[in-house]
């Protein structure tokens, strides 16, 4: 299954690169670039924890762009919990930028990009529990950055100095399941961008696949920095809680390189 659906991706994905330079379909969305490849691919739009092309998931990047690349969704445990909503957002958020205008005048924010090598400017931080075998956040009071002196006295009057309880966490078991029914083969589209007569287009040039990643390798790949868990919620909307990964680390991931 997993052959003969690359063969039929990679006719597809051959005749999109020979049609050069394609009008971005959703124009003002981040992931125009994506978007369109699906469009072009038939593939509808979804968040299932299921691959987009028979057994191949579809990542795609502007050739220039340095962000990260979203691996995949997975809200921390213990569901029951529901910590972002409950927990994070409320006990550990702070004003949302737009409060007040765009949205109420109560609308938090809890949008935190973090890593295990360092705390962020808010004092969180991703750890690896190697005997109970799981990735969890961890959240340290001393190291808020002074920029943030006032939700630090919102933090110390509240929740207190302590560390977040429950703590958030994946188990390793969650994160393989991922990898092998989501991710287990990997399909990365980058595409060169420039306008043309007002409308920013995509020229789909370069193809690679990534085949049969691991776990050893992602919680390396999480110990070493180069994976980030990503929080992005506000009072009104969760956007999902995602793992993402630096794009020139993915080569440390898979056991298998091809360029298409």
């Amino acid at each position: 299954m997993r052959e003969r659906d690359l063969d039929l991706l990679r006719i597809r994905l051959q005749e999109i690169k020979e049609m050069g330079w394609i009008r971005n379909q959703r124009p003002g969305n981040a992931g125009g670039v994506g978007n369109t490849l699906e469009d072009l691919l038939d593939v509808a739009e979804n968040n299932l924890q299921l691959p987009d092309f028979g057994d191949w998931e579809l990542k795609s990047q502007r050739a220039e762009t340095g962000s990260l690349l979203t691996l995949f969704h997975c809200e921390p445990k213990p569901r029951n919990a529901r910590i972002v909503p409950k927990i994070l957002l409320p006990l550990y958020g702070w004003p949302h930028q737009d409060a007040g205008t765009l949205y109420p005048i109560n609308e938090r924010s809890f949008r935190q990009t973090i890593n295990a090598t360092s705390c962020s400017d808010r004092g969180f931080k991703v750890n690896i529990d190697w005997n109970a075998e799981c990735i969890y956040v961890s959240f340290d009071y001393r190291m808020i950055d002074d920029r943030h002196a006032e939700w630090r006295s919102f933090i110390s009057e509240g929740v207190g100095k302590g560390d977040i309880d429950p703590n958030p966490y994946w188990t390793f078991g969650d994160i393989s399941q991922k990898l092998s029914t989501k991710l287990n083969n990997l399909m990365y589209v980058k595409a060169e961008t420039k306008h043309i007569s007002g409308y920013e287009c995509f020229k789909y040039n370069e193809i690679e696949a990534y085949v049969d990643p691991t776990l050893e390798r992602f919680l390396a790949l999480v110990e070493s920095g180069a994976i980030y868990v990503d929080f992005d919620a506000r009072t009104g909307h969760n956007h999902g809680t995602k793992f993402r990964i630096r794009p020139a680390a993915k080569n440390d991931l898979y056991q298998q390189h091809i360029i298409v």
